[in-house]
């Protein structure tokens, strides 16, 4: 079930929401449980008992650790079984399919389905598991509120990566008033519209291929993309946000205007923001961080940004995406970050390498993406431009705009001050407006995957 859907809109989420809101407080995490039982088993039943033990693995090593305090045998317990249950449901083929390549083997793949946002619920069970040995978070004795925490629908699939001591306070009481319920009906109908409007509608050119290439169309294939990946990501994002606030949460950011960003040190501290937190709590702090010799700091940033790469897919060229942003990083600090100031030229060299980075995420193979960058400059005997790239620049050029505008403050200021005074009359329109043509373009059955349900 997407949240971009007409059952998910005018059925289940309206439902869960009542039944929040009316029943006594003892049964609001049982309905949020069972609501989440229910979403993720709309899309994947057969994983309903991954889901099911990875919440009880992490919760009996929580109880343990509590009698057991900085029990290393039983973190390292935890740890093996969440890595364990993630690398034989994303990587075992990848891994075989390595092996066969090096080796001239022939191990057969198993073929399994990946289970719908195994990554995010990983990462926020052994977040979990970590903080109570560390001491940072007390263990939670009661399973259906661990249970609740973990499989949460709001950011089951694609997060934010939320830790347990994000929301303790609110598993075990919370309470919604009306200006926080509307406040998340606001945040979810923004990032309903990033997603359907936006985002599914830019990722049709995205995705299109012709038989008459040109440089143009290559790079607007590859802004497209760039284009529909914030948007789909950043607008699923805020209704999970959203939905939160809707029943009494408050989920960490996980996008702050990235595009806008002066260095690639900064991008990535505004892009996918609980990620790369997560990374650096659990990765990069316990290799040493940056406190250590210049050596270890450079393996200390590599192997974050290897596992970065691979944590988006099993593939080589999302290992080699993890790795050109881990390069750059460090071409950033020991060389290129004196240069970069002003307000224009650091902006465009962040976008030229965001968008050629892109490339690569989004190719089937790194090789399909070395050949998409060269036919952006031309390589390949492909002529600058052509009738094909200046009909798709005509007919998108409104919405590349709008895509840039979107991807700034300033829709954002605008609606903060049609907020106040006479003019918040006006919120509840535009607010309805967003509901009425997303409701269209659902209905006409147009376009909407969420990008990120395959990490």
């Amino acid at each position: 079930m997407l949240f971009s859907s007409v059952t998910f809109l005018f059925f289940f989420l309206p439902v869960t929401l009542m039944l929040h809101q009316l029943l006594p407080w003892r049964w609001k995490n049982h309905v949020l449980l069972a609501a989440s039982v229910l979403f993720y088993a709309s899309g994947e039943p057969v994983y309903i008992v991954l889901l099911a033990f990875s919440a009880l693995v992490g919760w009996l090593h929580g109880l343990y650790m509590t009698r057991h305090p900085h029990c290393r045998p039983a973190l390292v317990s935890a740890i093996f079984f969440n890595l364990l249950f993630l690398l034989f449901f994303k990587y075992a083929d990848f891994l075989t399919g390595s092996i066969n390549a090096v080796l001239g083997t022939a191990i057969p793949a198993l073929g399994l389905g990946l289970p719908i946002g195994i990554s995010f619920y990983t990462f926020q069970n052994m977040s979990y598991v970590i903080d109570v040995y560390r001491g940072d978070s007390r263990a939670e004795k009661n399973f259906a509120s661990y249970a609740t925490y973990l499989c949460l629908f709001p950011q089951l699939i694609a997060g934010p990566i939320v830790r347990y001591s994000d929301v303790a306070r609110e598993l075990q009481g919370r309470s919604v008033d009306t200006e926080g319920f509307s406040r998340g009906i606001v945040r979810f109908c923004v990032g309903l519209g990033k997603k359907v409007l936006l985002a599914n509608s830019i990722g049709l050119l995205a995705e299109l291929t012709v038989t008459e290439g040109s440089v143009v169309f290559s790079w607007l294939r590859a802004i497209a993309y760039t284009f529909q990946i914030y948007f789909d990501f950043a607008g699923y994002s805020d209704m999970a946000i959203g939905m939160g606030a809707m029943m009494g949460f408050r989920f960490p950011e996980n996008f702050q205007y990235p595009y806008l960003s002066r260095s690639i040190t900064e991008f990535w501290r505004r892009w996918h923001i609980t990620l790369g937190s997560w990374f650096r709590a659990y990765v990069y702090i316990p290799l040493g961080g940056s406190g250590t010799s210049t050596l270890k700091w450079v393996r200390n940033v590599l192997i974050v940004w290897m596992l970065t790469g691979i944590w988006h897919g099993a593939s080589w060229n999302f290992l080699l995406w993890g790795l050109y942003y881990g390069i750059l990083l460090l071409v950033e600090k020991f060389f290129l970050g004196k240069y970069l100031k002003g307000r224009i030229l650091p902006r465009i060299y962040v976008m030229l390498l965001t968008i050629l980075g892109f490339v690569l995420f989004h190719s089937a193979t790194a090789s399909d993406a070395l050949l998409e960058i060269g036919r952006m400059f031309g390589l390949g005997g492909l002529p600058f431009v052509n009738a094909t790239a200046l009909y798709y620049l005509r007919s998108y050029a409104v919405l590349l705009v709008l895509c840039a505008l979107g991807a700034t403050p300033l829709p954002a200021r605008l609606a903060r001050k049609l907020h106040g005074g006479s003019a918040a009359v006006l919120q509840p329109v535009w607010v309805g407006a967003v509901v009425i043509l997303v409701t269209a373009c659902l209905v006409d059955g147009s376009f909407n995957p969420f990008l990120y349900f395959r990490f």
